[in-house]
């Protein structure tokens, strides 16, 4: 939204009477679909400041910047977790099938897809502005915002999976990552102990300072399938008895 804001405002100082319009922005009453924006951009075509060619241009270029906007808009976190962020993963890696006890006796719950025998938890979080308090489609950031995005990774339980894959979500993009369940546990940044009493049970913070610290485990949508086999090549060496052993 700060692009088209500031685009706006270099457009709105060439108009003839943008003193009048910023003024009358200061009480302008919105009722959707009349906004600020609908205001100042029908002035600024009567005023022929902005073309219509102008027009379609700003309006493309909004839609690119702000093409996963909507996810933002998802309110319940539990339906973003798993209804959009599980749904989504299905389609980038068809072969993923929800676990059951037919596949797996003791399965209650644990994790969230199974690959052939790869146990696959699935987490997603969004990039909002850490220091606004405000919806969290207002909060959405695009991923080349200098405003500090804070996203947060929980419930992770490391016993319970053989693969993570985490999903990010900026206005602009998705990012994904995938790693095997002994390299969230033993990372730096793993926070154990969520909840009073869970053992086992942890969260991980990304920050504009760290999530280059996971740029190794950084994978396209269209290699999803390999790096999580990968991740899971790893596992079974990081939990073998002679890991690590010379």
């Amino acid at each position: 939204m700060e692009h088209l804001q500031q685009l706006l405002d270099q457009l709105l100082a060439r108009a003839p009477d943008a003193d009048a319009i910023r003024e009358r922005l200061e009480n302008l009453v919105s009722v959707y679909p009349f906004n600020e924006y609908e205001y100042i951009i029908s002035h600024l075509l009567a005023a022929s400041v902005l073309t219509l060619d102008g027009y379609y241009e700003l309006r493309d270029e909004y839609l690119a910047r702000n093409m996963f906007l909507y996810i933002f808009e998802i309110s319940a976190p539990r339906t973003f977790g798993e209804s959009w962020a599980q749904g989504h993963l299905k389609e980038l890696v068809p072969d993923l099938r929800k676990p059951s006890k037919k596949h797996d006796p003791d399965y209650s719950g644990q994790y969230d897809f199974l690959l052939d025998n790869i146990r696959i938890e699935v987490k997603a979080s969004r990039a909002v502005d850490a220091n606004l308090d405000a919806p969290l489609y207002v909060k959405a950031l695009a991923s080349d915002s200098k405003q500090p995005f804070w996203m947060n990774f929980q419930q992770i339980k490391p016993a319970c999976c053989d693969v993570f894959v985490w999903i990010a979500v900026w206005r602009d993009t998705i990012m994904y990552w995938v790693q095997s369940s002994h390299e969230v546990e033993n990372n730096e940044r793993y926070s154990k102990g969520q909840h009073r009493g869970n053992v086992g049970e942890g969260q991980l913070h990304l920050r504009p300072e760290n999530i280059r610290g996971f740029d190794q485990f950084r994978v396209r949508s269209n290699a999803l399938r390999e790096a999580i086999v990968a991740a899971y090549e790893r596992e079974q060496k990081q939990r073998s008895p002679n890991a690590g052993s010379a």
